[in-house]
């Protein structure tokens, strides 16, 4: 009898719930819908045919060394050096397949450490960014520009910015739980169908927010 009474009332308080949520036109939203994975992008480096070919030989083939998160995309197993006005860094691998225009991207942390002026970029927008020399196994190039610090940004698909109510190059903001719990401003979307849902900071983000690339975060519009 106990039982069926405490379901009786269960049912009332959910019954009345409901009817509260459609006299005020409540939408309801599953949380999981407001998340989306993380990775963290370490520095690395787009190469167009030409440089390639200065680096590592004329008709070389990359070698895959793992698939990333966007489809077609993947490291390989090549690094490079990078060398700024202050030093170098060693082992900066190189990511396929191969771009119209070389690109370099750093982290704040990683300029310094070069002693470049590398400005905050989506990838592909590097007129104007900083110079930086490209040591391969085979030779040397010289980019007057073209070493930047990606902008933090969250690839998806049209399905997926219809999902999450956002628009293409919309900035948003980013809730990270956690130790170092935290908002990411100016995150920037980016939407294409050739796109898989993937959130992408750099390395010092990742440890300032105490991010290791296997969570999910909280988007805000």
């Amino acid at each position: 009898m106990t039982v069926d009474r405490n379901h009786s009332l269960y049912r009332a308080i959910t019954e009345a719930v409901m009817d509260e949520i459609k006299a005020h036109d409540i939408e309801l939203v599953h949380e999981s819908e407001h998340y989306v994975p993380v990775s963290v992008s370490a520095r690395h480096i787009h190469l167009a045919q030409a440089h390639v070919d200065i680096l590592f030989g004329k008709d070389y083939t990359f070698q895959k060394y793992k698939d990333m998160s966007q489809p077609g995309q993947f490291a390989c197993k090549e690094q490079v050096t990078i060398e700024g006005t202050k030093s170098q860094i060693e082992r900066v691998r190189v990511v396929a397949p191969l771009r119209k225009e070389t690109q370099v991207e750093v982290s704040r942390t990683d300029a310094i450490k070069l002693g470049v002026t590398a400005p905050v970029r989506h990838s592909g927008d590097i007129k104007g960014s900083a110079a930086i020399t490209i040591i391969g196994p085979k030779g040397k190039v010289y980019l007057q520009e073209g070493c930047i610090i990606a902008d933090r940004h969250i690839h998806m698909s049209e399905e997926d910015a219809k999902r999450f109510g956002v628009r293409n190059l919309q900035k948003v903001k980013v809730e990270v739980d956690g130790d170092k719990a935290g908002m990411m401003y100016n995150v920037t979307v980016r939407v294409s169908n050739r796109y898989a849902l993937d959130m992408h900071i750099d390395t010092d983000d990742a440890n300032a927010f105490g991010i290791k690339g296997q969570e999910y975060l909280k988007l805000i519009k």
